[in-house]
């Protein structure tokens, strides 16, 4: 599944974790990113989206 949400674009960032005798590791943080049914142009078509876009209402879901 696409890890980039279709409405606003978020994506995987990526940083490290730093241990308490700081080390350093990779590692990435994914958007929680759903695929919904979505009115896009009058069209029902299913579309990657990430929740706070759901939640803020930007996508109109289908029925």
């Amino acid at each position: 599944m696409a890890t980039v949400c279709e409405v606003c674009a978020k994506g995987m960032q990526s940083g490290m974790n730093v241990s308490h005798s700081h080390l350093k590791t990779k590692r990435k943080w994914k958007p929680n990113i759903q695929r919904v049914r979505a009115v896009v142009d009058g069209e029902v078509k299913r579309i990657n989206v990430c929740t706070r876009c759901l939640r803020s209402g930007k996508v109109q879901r289908a029925m």
